[in-house]
Formats: C-alpha cells, structure tokens, sequence
C-alpha cells in the first residue's frame, strides 16, 4: 500500500486531489503515442542532443535538460504511473495525474534493484523526465481532432519525494503527469506489455518490442524496412551500426511475445506460439489459447473484484494463467472455480 502524503490531501479536508497507487500486480500497460514515435534516448549516457522526429504529418521536437534526455528506462516510471491508473478505471475508481506511490512498489513492479543506489538511480530518472521537453502536434485522447493543435510539456509536470525524519528512508513519492499523457491514458489510448519486458536490459531490445507490439499486434506478421525502423527507433547509430545490432537481435531470440527475421534489409515480425498478449475485454468471447491458458467467464472476473477489492481482476488473471503453464498446463474440468479458488488463497495471505 502507498503511504499517504498528508500534504496532498485537499483543501479543508476535502476530496483527495491525487491517486493513490495501490492496485497489486497490476498489468503492464504502455501509452500509444511514445510506443508509435521515438520520445526517449537509446543511450546509456548522458545524451542532450535536440532530437527532430517527423513521420507522415507528425512532428515530435525531444529538447533534454542539463540532466540529459530522458531515457526509455526512465519511462519505466511512466509504465507503472499508466497501470495503475488503468487498473484503477478498470474497477471504476476515480484517477487524478496526480498519483502517490510507495518507492520500493514501483522498483520491484519494473524489476530494479531496491538498494541505495537503485533509490538514487529513481531520482535522477525523475529529474530527466521532468526536464526533457516535448513539442509535438501529435494530439492524444478525444476532441482535438477536428483543429491543429502544437503543444509544449514535460513528460511529467512535477515530482515530490516523502522521506521518513529520522531514517532518511524515502517513504513516498508524487508525480504530475503531463495532461498529454494523461488524456491518451483516459482515453485508452494504451496497449498491455509483456512482464517480460522490464527484463530487457539494452534499449534497443524495448524499443524494438514496443515497435512490435505496437504495429504487429495479434497480426500473423507485420514487415518495416530497415531505414523506416532505424527512424522509428530513434537510434543514433550509423545505419551499418544498426544492422549489425538488428541481426545481433535477431539471433538472440529473446524478445517476450515476438519472434524476428531478417533478410534483404527488411525486419519480419512475427507473434510466438502461446504468447501471453493482452488479457482480451471482458465483452469478448476469445478462445483460450489467445489468452495463453483456460478462458475465463466475464462473470469470474467479476467475483474475484469482490473477493479481492482493489485489485486488479486481468492482472490476478494473468498470474493464475501464469501459475497454470508453470506447473505443467494440468487439465482443468472447471477453470472458472479453479481461478476462483486462487484468489480466495490470494486473499487470505493478503
């Protein structure tokens, strides 16, 4: 559970003017535009070079602070802040961009070190958010379409950190969204990542997967030149550089939910046998082998939200289906009571 900044609440004890994260194991979820357009640096230095990005009729100007750009590592930051706020839609709770949540959380949620320095790497990361500047006409959300809109903003507005008085320990910390992002995360404008994904280490292995993710989808292959794809990526490799690491990636075959080919200088995505994908809206009949284990009933989901109020039903879901392949995909006569069962253990260790 987050702690509560005193400080934040509202005015004369009023309505809280934040989110509070507290959704356990919520899904990974993305926002479209920055997994469409190349936002955050590939480097693993400090890089303040003013990047220019125009792609058809977008156009994306990335200006960094002293600090540096922000990095796509850094924008594991944002993947936490937007699964929280999904999952809390999802159960029809109120949500603010202005959201409070416990450090460690959101260390353990994106698969970073909880030591002292993996605290210090948080803040710096912050810090580059908050300074790296974007202006863009790329419109996100509904009700901007029909007009040109150009618009400057910080990746997120502000950042706050609570720290205990006498350990010094860093209790909590609040963080503005930016409203662009905000509205692309009210409007749904989002797409669910792998858990894997927070396992990639080298930049160029997330920005590939998030380009996947984005144009491949459930598709049984999607194609983009290499020239396209360098662009697209943000790279700042010569483009001989890049081949070289798209092939090297492509040996690897390690990418959650994709597998790549290459040749003729053109990169072949195509979707992995049983991957996990996204857990399908709860209005949709999808077969179980979609969802990577046994198909669940919409009226299951919604007995696990009143076992476990608060949490997120996909995610629980997705653990279960996860539970299930790890101990050798048994047969299951009733996966609705099995599931079931699952979140009643869930919610008595809670």
């Amino acid at each position: 559970m987050a702690v509560i900044d005193p400080g934040m609440s509202g005015p004369q004890g009023g309505a809280q003017d934040f989110f509070l994260c507290d959704i356990l194991g919520a899904i990974p979820k993305d926002d479209m535009a920055s997994m469409e357009h190349p936002v955050f640096s590939l480097s693993t230095r400090p890089d303040r070079r003013v990047l220019n990005y125009a792609h058809n009729d977008v156009r994306v100007e990335i200006t960094p602070s002293v600090k540096g750009l922000a990095t796509i590592h850094d924008k594991d930051i944002l993947i936490y802040c937007i699964s929280q706020l999904i999952g809390a839609l999802n159960a029809g709770r109120p949500v603010t961009r202005k959201l409070t949540l416990r450090a460690h959380d959101l260390l353990v949620a994106t698969n970073r070190e909880t030591s002292g320095d993996g605290y210090r790497r948080l803040v710096a990361a912050l810090e580059r958010l908050a300074g790296t500047r974007i202006t863009t006409n790329l419109v996100t959300g509904t009700g901007d379409e029909a007009r040109a809109v150009t618009e400057g903003f910080g990746l997120i507005e502000s950042w706050r950190i609570v720290r205990a008085n006498k350990s010094g320990r860093m209790m909590s910390v609040s963080i503005t969204l930016s409203e662009w992002l905000f509205r692309g995360v009210t409007s749904r404008s989002v797409l669910t990542l792998s858990r894997d994904y927070f396992t990639l280490r080298k930049p160029l292995e997330r920005r590939i997967y998030e380009i996947a993710r984005k144009h491949c989808g459930r598709q049984d292959e999607w194609r983009i030149g290499l020239e396209v794809l360098a662009r697209k990526s943000g790279s700042a490799s010569a483009l001989r550089v890049f081949r070289k690491m798209i092939r090297d990636l492509v040996a690897s075959d390690h990418l959650p939910d994709y597998t790549l080919s290459f040749a003729d200088d053109i990169l072949l995505v195509r979707p992995r046998e049983g991957r996990e994908g996204d857990v399908v809206s709860p209005a949709k009949s999808t077969p179980a082998a979609a969802q990577g284990g046994p198909f669940l009933a919409p009226s299951t989901l919604d007995a696990a939200r009143a076992l476990l109020p608060g949490a997120d039903a996909h995610a629980l879901a997705d653990d279960w289906r996860r539970h299930w392949q790890a101990t050798g995909r048994p047969r299951i006569s009733d996966p609705d009571a099995a599931f079931l069962g699952f979140v009643r253990g869930r919610a008595a260790r809670r």
